[in-house]
């Protein structure tokens, strides 16, 4: 819990200071306080320079990342298990596949509705909510565009492209809604089984020459993702006590725009950039604040 209220001391200095400083700063100073960004990578080995990446082989295989931060470490394990293609294998399958499914994921079964609450909340889905509907996304690409106007003018061309700050704030919000809603289990489950259906891979690090190279959609992006994940998680885990937030919150817009500050104050310490808060007011945050209600409250039903 020390840690945890270290880290929140932290943020609220840099809320305070806003801090509008260059982000023109060398590898290891910008990677030394937590969220990765892929964009500030150039090769397998720079990552490895940052995260320990091992890896055990066998009947169970695993990789394990350990990233140290601010004398916190913090671990992301991927193991051998399903994946969301087995979940869209199994929606579309016969009997035979949903018993097996219920065998090698029982997690899934048990947890099948919060799950499908879940998926409703990453995306987008105007049949349900109309027009305009908003996903996890959709806060990242709006907090993207918070960042200070000082800052943005200085901003590296890669770091304003889908996999710079977007995909930085998208994993850390989404996992950190996700683990303050529901829980740590359920979105490290959800993070795990698209890491296996993107790039399964990642487990064994059996990786070709192409792979190594691609640097926005090869293992480079994919571990970065999972440390980000975590670090989503250990802010979910943070924010839900200090906004003492359940599953049965009613989440206003000033409750979101308070929530979502708060990651932005984190992410100005981690990268050195200010923002423009969220308000209460803006369509974003009205949207979305409905939609975990009514999402958490009702019965919806993908379609």
């Amino acid at each position: 819990m020390k840690r945890l209220q270290l880290l929140a001391f932290l943020f609220l200095i840099v809320f305070f200071i806003n801090c509008n400083l260059s982000t023109e700063a060398p590898l290891d100073d910008i990677t030394g306080k937590g969220a990765l960004l892929t964009t500030r990578f150039n090769s397998f080995e720079e990552l490895q320079k940052v995260v320990k990446i091992e890896y055990t082989k066998g009947r169970k295989s695993r990789v394990e990342l350990t990233q140290q931060s601010n004398n916190q470490s913090i671990k992301s394990i991927l193991e051998t298990g399903v994946s969301e293609q087995d979940f869209l294998r199994t929606r579309d399958g016969n009997l035979w596949d949903k018993m097996m499914l219920t065998y090698h994921s029982p997690y899934f079964v048990i947890n099948r509705n919060d799950l499908m609450k879940l998926y409703i909340l990453s995306r987008r889905r105007h049949k349900i909510f109309g027009g305009g509907d908003v996903a996890f996304y959709d806060l990242a690409e709006n907090m993207m565009h918070n960042i200070s106007p000082v800052d943005t003018a200085s901003l590296r061309p890669n770091d304003v492209s889908e996999k710079g700050y977007i995909n930085t704030f998208n994993h850390i919000v989404a996992q950190a809604l996700m683990t303050t809603i529901f829980s740590e289990k359920l979105a490290d489950f959800v993070a795990d089984t698209h890491e296996r259906k993107n790039m399964p891979e990642l487990i064994t690090g059996v990786f070709t020459e192409a792979q190594l190279k691609d640097i926005k959609n090869g293992p480079v992006d994919n571990y970065i993702d999972m440390v980000n994940n975590e670090w989503g998680q250990e802010l979910g885990k943070l924010l839900k006590d200090k906004f003492q937030i359940n599953r049965e919150t009613y989440w206003s817009p000033q409750l979101l725009a308070d929530y979502l500050n708060e990651l932005q104050s984190y992410f100005s310490w981690v990268f050195e950039i200010g923002f423009q808060p969220f308000k209460p007011t803006d369509e974003v945050i009205t949207r979305f604040a409905k939609k975990i209600n009514d999402t958490m409250e009702g019965d919806t039903v993908v379609r």
